[in-house]
């Protein structure tokens, strides 16, 4: 129990770092002047070697920060989602992040090609749809193993990377591409019972 509490802490330490290091340099973008890693460290008021183990240069930083201004937050998500039913708040985590790519897809496109050509091992995404679809998970009764499954599952049905593939490999456009993910949803919402817990 310490160990998780402490690894859970560990995780919001984390985040709120991460949210600290963005939240600067969206500072420094809205100056217009040209800024390095070093000056994000400073204004965030963390070390050189914090930042650099969070980005390992500053494209891959400030196409995240640019990106995290037009997002909301999981948790601001979750809240908008209240007073559906499990099924339908799932539906709706995954119709906002893929009309969000969408409505930013060359910014989304433009992020994904830096993340995929920097040479750092460090570079950990956001990953807020999986924080999402997590809120949304834990509602239903389900097993640990169950939630961390069908969040893996569902985040490859949302977002930049399976409209890519809708848009770039089948040849659908922005609503074709939209209504064939969440048919897909929706089917493997009928193949399980998430029911909410009692």
């Amino acid at each position: 129990m310490k160990d998780e509490y402490f690894k859970k802490g560990r995780v919001r330490q984390k985040q709120e770092t991460r949210e600290k290091i963005l939240s600067s340099t969206q500072e420094l973008m809205n100056s217009g002047e040209k800024f390095t890693l070093e000056d994000v460290a400073e204004k965030a008021g963390v070390s050189r070697a914090t930042i650099y183990r969070y980005y390992s240069n500053i494209d891959i930083l400030s196409a995240e920060a640019g990106i995290d201004i037009n997002t909301k937050s999981p948790k601001t998500i979750y809240e908008n989602l209240q007073g559906l039913e499990i099924k339908d708040k799932l539906l709706g985590v995954q119709e906002y992040y893929n009309n969000l790519a969408l409505d930013n897809e060359n910014a989304f496109r433009n992020y994904l090609s830096i993340v995929l050509t920097s040479d750092a091992k460090y570079n950990k995404r956001g990953a807020r749809r999986s924080k999402t679809l997590k809120m949304v998970l834990e509602e239903a009764n389900l097993t640990k193993s169950e939630i961390t499954n069908l969040q893996n599952l569902f985040t490859v049905l949302m977002g930049i990377e399976p409209l890519i593939v809708t848009k770039d490999v089948c040849g659908l456009n922005n609503e074709q591409s939209k209504k064939l993910l969440k048919w897909g949803m929706e089917l493997l919402l009928k193949g399980i019972s998430i029911d909410k817990s009692e």
